[in-house]
């Protein structure tokens, strides 16, 4: 195993999954808002990681702030 490879393809992942995921939620966030559904400056948030050929799944908690 190469772990410079290793390093760079996790990075290259994360990158991936925090762009995508910033974008999805800044639209789902202004079309709450836009329609009036928005209630409450912070939602509970939570990130679901799985990777099949390890067997493994974890989840991440956080809060998104609307400010």
């Amino acid at each position: 195993m190469n772990e410079d490879v290793l390093n760079m393809s996790v990075r290259k992942f994360l990158k991936k999954v925090g762009v995508t995921a910033q974008r999805e939620i800044e639209v789902a966030v202004r079309e709450a808002a836009a329609s009036g559904k928005l209630k409450g400056a912070a939602m509970p948030a939570k990130a679901t990681f799985t990777i099949d050929g390890l067997n493994l799944s974890f989840d991440v908690d956080g809060e998104v702030e609307t400010g």
